[in-house]
């Protein structure tokens, strides 16, 4: 059967109970293909799928590397692999981190505008921060359908209140009112309206998450170096801006939205200044240890570095108190 449509959905916190009741509410002569994306750690046991299984009438399952799509079946990205669409078809890769996760959000509704163009459906649900935002855009550029949870009803509401922001959403509606939703998005059917060409841009970014070579792809063409680093792997980010956002991409693919990157730099922060802390902690106890084998033979010196011991712990439990105060700051929307 020639599949017509398919809905993508994309979720981080609060996702799992938030898709159990949605895949609960779907009736089971359900016949478009889902296809989801949760942000999952690498090591995860990868049982989402499990789970969502057993709490509605279809069937949930982990795709293979080009499995068929198939009506009435709902695909769920396994960890640390991005989900991506062909036409008839599922791509599991390893392609580059998006907003430091894999599987991102992004890459499943890029491919999916690009292949189902007007047929496609996303959705964005719960989650922080603002993957999914970039996605849904090229999925209304190609002429898709743009749902959001309402942000006053999802248990994390960054997620669906960026998308809101930046994306202008077909319908926005409760968690209760999705699963009635798509059965009527999908009962009204569409024409067999070819999809349009999708941007250069839209076309390299798929790519890259398919595993292509970036530079082959053609990644420099994205945007004009930015003065920032990439997280990752420390190579130049490219800038590249789309309907009043910035996002980033280095040479080797990692791609970052505004919020995300500044996530990774809070991170970093934070972590350096732990390293920090302990860097102080070790000075000490080296001072202490050099002055106890020094005290018979120099008392003076030995003095001098036990108050330089001193002075390390003091700025040491400064800093601890800098890090641990609340409310602590923070550079990225949470």
């Amino acid at each position: 059967m020639q599949i017509r449509q398919l809905i993508v959905i994309g979720t981080s916190a609060g996702g799992i109970e938030t898709l159990r009741a949605l895949v609960a509410a779907l009736p089971a002569d359900f016949a478009t293909p889902i296809a989801i994306v949760m942000h999952t750690a690498p090591q995860s046991p990868g049982v989402l799928h499990e789970i969502l299984d057993r709490s509605g009438p279809l069937p949930v399952v982990n795709p293979s590397n080009r499995e068929r799509l198939k009506g009435g079946h709902i695909y769920v990205a396994p960890p640390d692999h991005h989900l991506l669409v062909e036409p008839g078809h599922l791509r599991v890769t390893k392609g580059p981190k998006e907003n430091r996760f894999r599987p991102a959000i992004d890459p499943l509704f890029r491919s999916a505008a690009q292949v189902f163009g007007p047929r496609a459906i996303g959705v964005i649900l719960t989650g922080n921060l603002d993957d999914g935002t970039a996605g849904l855009w090229a999925i209304k550029q190609l002429g898709g359908v743009a749902v959001v949870q309402d942000p006053a009803d999802a248990m994390f509401p960054s997620m669906p209140h960026s998308a809101l922001q930046h994306v202008s959403a077909d319908h926005v509606a409760p968690l209760a009112e999705l699963a009635p939703l798509f059965v009527r998005l999908t009962a009204a059917g569409v024409g067999d309206v070819a999809p349009p060409a999708a941007p250069t841009g839209m076309e390299v970014e798929v790519k890259i998450a398919n595993e292509e070579d970036p530079l082959q792809a053609g990644v420099h063409g994205l945007g004009a170096p930015s003065t920032f680093a990439c997280p990752e792997c420390h190579g130049v980010l490219l800038q590249l801006k789309e309907a009043g956002r910035v996002r980033f991409r280095c040479h080797t693919g990692h791609a970052y939205s505004g919020d995300s990157l500044l996530a990774e730099i809070d991170e970093a922060i934070e972590g350096a200044l732990w390293n920090t802390v302990r860097l102080m902690h070790e000075g000490d106890s080296l001072m202490r240890g050099m002055a106890d084998h020094l005290e018979q033979h120099n008392a003076d010196e030995a003095t001098r570095l036990r108050r330089g011991g001193d002075d390390l712990l003091r700025k040491a439990e400064t800093l601890r108190e800098l890090i641990t105060r609340e409310p602590q700051p923070s550079l990225a929307k949470s």
